[in-house]
């Protein structure tokens, strides 16, 4: 479309440089005159500059054979309707008012294609910055505690998919609640960010996808339109391992501090329950059984006995050392455990089975404190059974993490799950002739080979311990 241009004024150069500047799909339009009485206005002298057809009479327009469409840009209307009477049939004509009309209707649709562009370049650094460059958990959240946005890195630790997530409350998706979070122990840093206006950080216990602790440590910056607060972003960075290592060392300190005072405690209390015992027992020797002294000699003696094995116990504890580790093979020492409780068992009339996995890795440990923590939680669980019940140990290799797992599980009364996470306390016992430290220094040997301890219990149906030891790089995953 070839177009004459009346007035070249600063409009026209204007429409001149959209027409540049602008790709048309169906037509193609182009400036090819311009008139105007005064030979120095801009769009004038543009016209000039590209050698288009220049005058300043507009009637030698309608001289010129290739012009489709006249446009009036002078605003005088004599101007325009003269331009009606004069143009061929065929060419066009628009007036000052209209082509105003089409100049700003060209703006807003700029104006918003530049606001479109400028809209999607934001969003894909808002998906940038949440998705890629900070690494830690982020939930876009409302007012009304609506989940409007969250990031792939949290969506894959809780198993989810988008959908599933997006327009959900907070609280239902983080901690499987049907109410936002309250309390002095589970504050919801959205209420405070929302009441202050504020940044807003605390601590928060969540669950992952199999339903296991990890712990928060949680921080909301608030979302603000038109002057007012609509919600906050929530960054969430996972410090369960910090936790974990702060509650090692806290239990290491612990222990070691036991160990030193239970090594003073029995040695001093070990010398006089010797003489005890000894007395007693020659006493007994000495009198008749009828004597109705014999039945209290035989109480202090057996009182003094157990005593004895509480001392042992703590002397057990104490003397806790560095394992002297070598490559073994993990089944042997399953066999040798179960041999060496086989009359135990026997005696309670408990059947010991074994389901050991052919081609376990060797792995390198102490073989002595492997055993003893086997043995320990061998005892316990023959003790928690009932006759006729079953222990059972196996063994299996995990390539995802490369360890060895053994189990030790049994048909007993299983465990209160008010005492569960108090079971590997120093001196905690539920057994009336218990010393409380068995747990305890099993799960020492397992820490001092890298290794976890971990159980699954149920009331009245049995318990179950997994000891996992690490196999080292460089040994194969077969034997």
């Amino acid at each position: 479309m070839k177009i004459a241009v009346v007035g070249g004024g600063e409009r026209c150069e204007r429409l001149m440089e959209l027409f540049e500047s602008h790709s048309f799909e169906e037509i193609h339009p182009q400036v090819v005159a311009v008139a105007d009485l005064n030979p120095n206005a801009p769009g004038y002298v543009k016209a000039k500059d590209q050698d288009l057809f220049v005058t300043t009479d507009y009637n030698d327009f309608f001289k010129l054979k290739d012009v489709d469409l006249i446009i009036e840009m002078t605003g005088s209307m004599d101007v325009y309707n003269d331009i009606l009477q004069k143009k061929a049939f065929d060419v066009r004509a628009i007036a000052a008012r209209t082509a105003q009309l089409f100049w700003e209707i060209s703006r807003v649709s700029n104006l918003q294609r530049k606001c479109s562009e400028k809209l999607q370049e934001a969003r894909a650094m808002y998906h940038t910055v949440i998705n890629e460059l900070i690494q830690e958990d982020i939930l876009v959240i409302g007012a009304d505690y609506r989940i409007v946005d969250i990031n792939e890195s949290l969506l894959a630790k809780l198993g989810l998919q988008r959908h599933e997530v997006i327009g959900r409350h907070c609280y239902e998706i983080t901690h499987r609640r049907n109410q936002p979070c309250s309390g002095d122990q589970h504050p919801c840093p959205l209420v405070q960010t929302l009441e202050t206006e504020k940044p807003s950080q605390t601590t928060h216990v969540h669950q992952d996808k199999d339903s296991r602790e990890i712990f928060y440590s949680i921080s909301t910056y608030p979302l603000v339109e038109g002057g007012k607060v609509i919600g906050a972003i929530e960054i969430s960075r996972d410090i369960t391992k910090d936790i974990t290592v702060q509650k090692v060392m806290m239990q290491q300190e612990k222990l070691a501090s036991i160990g030193r005072l239970s090594a003073g405690v029995a040695h001093e209390i070990n010398n006089p329950l010797t003489t005890i015992l000894t007395t007693a027992m020659l006493l007994l020797e000495d009198i008749e059984p009828q004597d109705p002294m014999a039945t209290e000699l035989e109480t202090i003696s057996s009182e003094a006995l157990r005593c004895r094995k509480i001392v042992a116990s703590l002397l057990d504890f104490a003397r806790q050392k560095t394992p002297k580790k070598e490559l073994k093979d993990i089944n042997k020492i399953i066999e040798e455990t179960v041999m060496l409780i086989n009359k135990q068992a026997a005696f309670k009339d408990i059947r010991l089975e074994k389901y050991l996995e052919d081609g376990i890795p060797r792995i390198h440990v102490d073989k002595d404190q492997v055993q003893q923590a086997l043995i320990n939680l061998a005892i316990n669980a023959i003790e928690a059974t009932e006759s006729g019940g079953r222990v059972a140990f196996s063994s299996r290799f995990i390539p995802r993490g490369r360890m060895v797992e053994i189990a030790v599980s049994d048909t007993g009364s299983g465990i209160a799950p008010d005492v569960l996470d108090k079971i590997v306390d120093p001196f905690f016992t539920t057994k009336e002739t218990g010393s409380g430290l068995g747990l305890s220094i099993t799960h020492g040997i397992l820490q001092q080979h890298g290794g976890t301890l971990d159980v699954m219990t149920e009331l009245g149906k049995g318990s179950c311990f997994f000891l996992r030891f690490p196999v080292d790089r460089g040994v194969p995953d077969e034997q």
